[in-house]
Parts: C-alpha cells; structure tokens; sequence
C-alpha cells in the first residue's frame, strides 16, 4: 500500500463530505427529553453538527473536510503533523473548485456562535457521546490547530472552548470509572481514550493526556491472554482487543508495548479470527454494515501496532509485527470496499474510517 491510494480518494471522499453535510434528514437523534415540550429539531440543538445521520458521524465529517485541506506526510505537499492533529497543513488533497466548497461547508458550521451552543449542550449533559463523539470532537480540534492555515486555524481557535468542556468532562469520568467499556461499539473505552490522548497531546492539553494515561495503565496495563477469537459480535465497528493495544502502545516504551502485547494475544497468528476479514449481508442494514468499519478500523490498528512494534529490539516484536503485516492488506481491501455500496447507512460516516485507516497504512511506507 502506499500514499497514492490516498490521492486517488481524495476527491471521492470530498464529494461524501459536501453530500453529507448537506444532508439534514434522515437523522437519528440521541437527545433526552425533559417534558413533552422538549421536542426541538436536530439543527435547533447541534446547529453546528446536525447533518451526516447523527452528531458523531457529522462530527467526523468536518474532521474529514479539514483533513482534506490540510496535508500530512506523504500528501501533495510536504511536512508531517503531529499525531493527533492528523492531517493538518497547507496543502489541500483536492482540486480548487472542491477545496473552496469544503471551505464554505465547514466555515457555515464552525463558527464561534454555534460552536457556543455545542459546548452547552455538553456541559448540561455530561455523559452524552462519552467517549466516542468526544474523540472525533478532540481530533476536530487537534487537526485544526495545528495547521498552518489561517482559516482552518480560526476554526480551530473557535473549538476551544469546546475542547475546555471535553477536557473537564473526561477527567471527571476516568477518574470515576472504575471499569473500561470493552464491546465493540461507540461507547468503547480504549478507541476513544486513545484518540482523545493524541488530541490533548497535540493540543497541549497536558493535565487530561495524563488522566488518559492513568486511565489506560489502570484500566489494562496487567490485561493478559486476550480471548481474540471471542470478541466479535454482529454489529461491531471496533475490535476490542486491538482498539486496548492501540491505546497502550501510545503509553508504554516500545519495548514495553512488545512485551505487553506478546502477553496479551500469546496465541497470535495469521489464522487469528481477530485480524480475518469480515462480509455485511445487507447494505441496507445501519447495524450490519458496522462489520465494514470494523475491517477499517482494524486496518487502521494493525497499522500502527506494526510502527510501534518495529520500534521494540524484542524478538517477540518482529516475530508479531510479520503476523499482523500479513493481516493487514486484506483487511483494508475488505472495508475500503464497503465505500462502494452507496447505501446511506454506509456513506454517512464509512469514508472518515477509510481516510483514517489509509493514513495509518501509508505512514508505514
């Protein structure tokens, strides 16, 4: 795989970004009423993230839409971002027709007025979209700030505010949860831990990147014989045990992440089931097609579980990152084909696991 594949769909998944976002309905809203009055509409509440099916997927959408203006190593123009900003930069992956409609898409939506009613809406509902919506909320941010943009730098100056809520609710909740959520949906703890942990990082956001990292020591650091070929379910997006070793390779030494990961998947081999390709049967299907984005986001980790273990001089590490090498492309060919149903279900948030998984897979080249 190699850098080109990112090129290539670029303008793809510009055009999934300018469709979603203009997409207000169908939607599924998450929202508790309070009386039978409380019945506001999707934009009255999220007036900056009410399109894309839900909050999360819209949330993600504008991380795509900045993604696709900014660069990252490897993209048209030159200069790495740090890892939680993702692909912040200059240079814009798409055409200039297509970045100025990016620009007046997500410049509509990320203003400091709107963004203030977001931040609100957090605030009075704290463990609303914890943690899942919170990370692609701090990846949002961490993308913005980090470019050398104006524009996209202004969006991100206008999310601080929400960065300062996301901030003060995670702490909070790390430092009560006693126990990690470990199934294969949103509410996963280690997936989102580990993405909020790059953004506040990146973010200099130094106080809750350490809440992060207790919470990932305390929660799994003494976690042992993973049962891989136990954890999948019908309607995953997320493998558990490789969103646990995503996470604990950002807060363990290379040679500490290999020894911990040989003890964690001890039986690990090509025939896993955790790293074997998985099929949807009905694309019609929003809980089935999750199986798309679980092929995606376990290209993803694969990917930057083999960059961490090729930092180890541990044997266990080689002989490991060979075994994942190996699971690796066919786990990207199998979800990045799930992009080409054009089904609703999938358009409306697969296209953001695709860029990411394809920016971890081209880092390794």
């Amino acid at each position: 795989m190699d850098n080109d594949l990112r090129v290539q769909a670029a303008p793809d998944y510009a055009a999934v970004v300018l469709g979603n976002l203009s997409e207000p309905y169908p939607h599924s809203a998450h929202h508790t009423q309070v009386s039978a009055d409380d019945r506001p509409t999707p934009e009255q509440i999220h007036p900056a993230f009410y399109t894309s099916f839900d909050w999360h997927s819209c949330v993600h959408m504008h991380w795509l839409g900045t993604s696709l203006l900014g660069a990252a190593s490897g993209s048209p123009s030159s200069g790495a971002a740090p890892e939680g900003a993702s692909d912040g930069g200059t240079a814009a992956w798409v055409d200039g027709p297509t970045a100025a409609s990016l620009r007046e898409a997500l410049g509509a939506n990320l203003t400091p007025a709107k963004l203030a009613v977001e931040r609100d809406y957090l605030l009075a509902n704290p463990s609303w979209e914890r943690p899942y919506g919170w990370a692609w909320l701090m990846r949002l941010a961490a993308t913005c700030s980090a470019s050398s943009d104006a524009q996209i730098r202004e969006w991100g100056s206008a999310l601080e505010p929400l960065v300062d809520a996301v901030a003060e609710l995670s702490v909070a909740w790390m430092a009560k949860a006693q126990y990690p959520v470990r199934h294969g949906l949103h509410t996963n703890a280690a997936f989102g831990v580990g993405y909020m942990l790059d953004a506040f990082r990146s973010l200099g956001r130094e106080d809750a990147a350490t809440a992060c990292e207790e919470a990932a020591r305390g929660w799994f650091a003494d976690d042992r014989g993973w049962p891989g070929d136990w954890e999948l379910s019908g309607q995953d997006f997320l493998s558990a045990g490789l969103s646990e070793a995503d996470l604990m390779r950002r807060v363990l030494s290379a040679d500490e992440f290999a020894g911990w990961f040989a003890g964690f998947l001890p039986e690990l081999s090509t025939a896993s089931r955790i790293l074997q390709p998985v099929s949807v049967t009905d694309e019609t299907d929003g809980y089935l097609v999750h199986l798309h984005g679980l092929n995606l986001t376990r290209a993803g980790q694969v990917a930057r579980i083999i960059a961490a273990l090729r930092e180890s001089s541990k044997p266990e590490a080689s002989a490991a990152a060979a075994v994942l090498s190996e699971a690796l492309d066919p786990l990207l060919k199998a979800g990045l084909s799930g992009l080409e149903s054009g089904d609703f279900m999938s358009t409306h948030w697969l296209a953001s696991f695709a860029w990411d998984a394809l920016g971890s897979v081209a880092a390794l080249d």
